[in-house]
């Protein structure tokens, strides 16, 4: 099949540090946290060098971050002609000690009319397989990014003051899934359930060709780690892009 181009890194709006963490507490709650090492990477109040447009520009929007892996592909008439998760090929045919749950995600979605009959598309796998399934869903999906730009937007996005403490505040008590809201409407059922974070995307950048997307986690802030001491940062001369390998 051929090979794809890799999804490129989204960077966070803020500056992110390294802080160290409470070794015996993270013996304890590391695993359900998913933490590498008795260290973090969060966010600071300090806006992210070449970054002010996501709070300066009232043509940036505020999308949810679906918790899964990044699926990419391309069609030709119809036919599947490459797959991708990242950089790793996937071979649709491949039924037996392959990846099926990508497939079964994409089919379930070609199924709804999310695929395009020609050109290449990215999107977030989400499902029982998938990072341990955070929305509970007991299906497979591959959910478009330019979908999700649509129809997983946060309308009221503009209606509130883009600052650090704004944004912790909304992160922590009030960013519920977009995704999953609708789906549990269509099921009659009243529950919610946190987005794992926002993608920032702005529409008018991209048609200029400059950066137009970045990414902001609940698991970014200090909040998010309960039950865990937080101490100060380690100043170790690495910058955001360095982190960004060790802990994205």
């Amino acid at each position: 099949m051929e090979v794809l181009t890799d999804f490129p890194k989204l960077y966070c709006p803020f500056i992110r540090q390294t802080f160290r963490v409470n070794k015996d507490q993270f013996r304890k709650l590391g695993r359900k946290y998913k933490l590498r090492s008795p260290e973090v990477y969060l966010v600071v109040n300090r806006i992210n060098p070449e970054y002010e447009w996501v709070f300066e520009d009232p043509e940036t929007i505020a999308v949810e971050k679906l918790d899964g892996t990044n699926i990419k592909l391309k069609t030709e008439n119809g036919r599947l002609v490459a797959l991708q998760n990242r950089k790793n090929v996937i071979d649709p045919l491949q039924i037996i000690k392959g990846k099926t749950f990508i497939i079964e995600g994409v089919f379930r979605s070609v199924a709804k009319g999310y695929v395009k009959e020609n050109g290449e598309q990215a999107g977030e796998l989400i499902g029982p397989h998938v990072n341990g399934n955070p929305l509970k869903l007991d299906f497979h999906e591959w959910y478009p990014f330019e979908k999700a730009i649509k129809d997983l937007r946060y309308k009221s996005f503009h209606e509130h003051e883009r600052t650090f403490e704004n944004w912790s505040s909304w992160f922590k008590d009030w960013l519920h899934s977009r995704y999953f809201t609708k789906l549990a409407s269509k099921k009659g059922i009243d529950e919610k359930a946190f987005a794992e974070g926002v993608v920032f995307y702005n529409l008018k950048r991209r048609a200029e060709n400059q950066t137009w997307m970045a990414k902001l986690r609940r698991d970014m802030y200090d909040w998010f780690y309960d039950g865990i001491e937080i101490y100060d940062y380690d100043i170790n001369g690495r910058d955001e892009q360095e982190d960004q390998e060790k802990f994205d």
